[in-house]
Parts: C-alpha cells; structure tokens; sequence
C-alpha cells in the first residue's frame, strides 16, 4: 500500500464511508477504488483514468486535489507525452538544404507537431470511448442492483404497513372495549352506591320514626345563658347542629370534657355527631340568631331569644330507653 492509498483510506474511514458507499458517490467500480488505495494501478484502464478517479476518490471525501497531487507526486503515475528525441545529427543547416527544397524542408518543420496533436485527438477520442461504454456498463450494473433490492425493500414497506394498521385496529379495539368496561364498572358502583345510600336514608327515617312516637326532650333548668335539658325514650342520640345566617363558633363536647368538635361553624354549613353513647353533651353557640338544632332528626327549640342572648350553652342529658 502507497502511501497515497493509506492516506485516501484513513480519511475515508473518518468519515465512516465503505467502499460500497464511495461506488455509490464517485459512480467508480468498487475494484478501482480498491486499487487506488493499495498502490495497484495496474487493474486500471489506463494511466491517465488512475489520475482521474484519484481526483474524484479525493473531491468525493472532502480533500484538496491540487494539494494531494502535489505532496504525493511520487505515488500518482504521470501522463504527459514524453519529448521526442532530437536527431540534431541528421539536421542539416539552411545553407546546406538546396533552394528546391526548401519548401518541403518547411513542411517537415511543423510534421512532428501535427502528428502529437493527432495523436492527442485519437487518445481523447478512444478514452471518451471506453468511458462511455464503462458508465454504461456502471448504471446497468447499478440497475440491476437496485431493482431487486427496490423491490425487497416495497415488500417490507408494505408488510411493515400491514403489521402496523394491525395493531392500530387491535389497539382500538383494546381501547373501545377497555372503555366499555370502564364505564359499565362505574356505572355499576354507582348503583350500588345509590341503593347503599338510600337504604340508609330509609333505616335512619324508619329509625327516627319509631323514636318519635316515643322520645321526649324537656327542659330540666335554665340560668344565666345556660339550659340543660333531658332526653330519654329513645335509644340513640343524633344531633345536628346549622348555621343559617354566618358564621359561629361551635364547641361540642361530652360530660368528661372531651371535644368533639371546636371550631368555626361557617354559614350553611350542617355538623352531625353521633352522641349514643355518651351521658351528657355540652352544646356551646357563640353566635346563635340563624343556628338551627336537631335532636334525632326532629328540630328542637333554642332555650333563648337569640335577639337576646347571643351566646347560649346547651347541656343535653341523655337516658336511653333500655335503661329505663
């Protein structure tokens, strides 16, 4: 391998082309490029085609002809006409060529050079030749090539389409029924979340039905802002407590203290305590004008004039009726 050959081969391979896709690029057969970068220019056609397809080998990968002409001189066979020898010998001088021939003695002058130039022509015109029959035999080559594989490749297109319009139809598919379930799940838990709510809607109003005939909520004292009242005949103890009109502070607790709710009431807003199993419960109202009580779903009266008595304290003793 010349170095011409390493260098062309290392910029090449830098620039991550194989000799397949430099024949692509230049349109040179594969064994030619394949010369050029061992040194073997013999395989070439000719002197002059091994300067040409160096040229378009270097303009293809991106480098400087001139500049790789020059510094690898050595390496590039030459293609000039070498000098025809001078038989100075057998040239006589003007004075020794008789006056009758001087005319054909001109026209000997100017032989050598028709005959280069004629000979230039002939090689031009038998290097157009063989070019042309080489392109051509190049693009049937190329030809052939590319038509199995164009049809190779419309196979896998179409095949490739095929496979892709099955799964889209069976992804929608998927999707559509996923869907389906989704929503019949749903509209499942819905039902069963109704028919849970209005079975318990119906247990609480049969419930506070049967106390109601039974239940009794009276008042034991009043003093000051405070009431206490006493709840029996009834086994369950609801309270309800809304707000109607603004906010309030509501604190509810049982008979040892201890806190079920302490906190701001906001206006429309209804709290609901379960208090069965307590004794006793402390209703504190910090701001009674529009706050409503309910006593197992039956509205009882504040002890107070709100328009009075802002603040009021309501203590409810409670007795359930199995332990009467």
């Amino acid at each position: 391998m010349t170095e011409l050959g390493q260098r062309l081969r290392q910029e090449r391979e830098s620039k991550g082309l194989s000799l397949d896709d430099l024949q692509k690029l230049t349109k040179i057969q594969k064994r030619y490029l394949l010369g050029i970068e061992e040194g073997n220019y013999e395989v070439m056609p000719g002197k002059f085609y091994v300067r040409a397809f160096i040229k378009q080998y270097c303009e293809a990968i991106g480098l400087d002809t001139d500049a790789i002409f020059e510094e690898y001189k050595s390496d590039i066979p030459s293609t000039q006409t070498e000098d025809m020898p001078q038989q100075l010998s057998r040239v006589r001088s003007r004075k020794e060529i008789p006056q009758h021939t001087k005319g054909v003695s001109k026209a000997y002058d100017y032989l050598p050079t028709v005959l280069v130039v004629a000979g230039v022509v002939v090689v031009g015109i038998i290097i157009w030749v063989i070019a042309q029959n080489i392109v051509s035999d190049k693009n049937k080559e190329q030809a052939n090539q590319e038509a199995p594989n164009s049809e190779v490749q419309q196979s896998n297109t179409q095949e490739e389409t095929n496979e892709t319009t099955a799964k889209n139809d069976n992804s929608n598919s998927e999707d559509e029924q996923s869907a389906a379930d989704k929503k019949e799940q749903e509209k499942e838990k819905a039902e069963k979340e109704k028919a849970a709510k209005e079975k318990a809607e119906k247990e609480k109003a049969e419930k506070e039905k049967k106390d109601s005939g039974k239940q009794e909520y009276k008042e034991v004292q009043k003093t000051g802002r405070s009431a206490t009242y006493a709840l029996s005949g009834t086994d369950a103890f609801n309270l309800e407590v809304t707000s109607t009109q603004a906010d309030t502070w509501l604190d509810v607790k049982n008979g040892k203290g201890n806190a079920f709710f302490s906190s701001i009431l906001k206006k429309g807003e209804t709290k609901e305590f379960d208090l069965t199993k307590e004794t006793e419960a402390r209703v504190n109202i910090g701001y009674s004008p529009g706050v409503e009580l309910k006593v197992n779903g039956k509205a009882v009266d504040l002890p107070f004039d709100s328009s009075k008595q802002v603040r009021q304290v309501v203590t409810i003793q409670y007795q359930p009726a199995e332990a009467q």
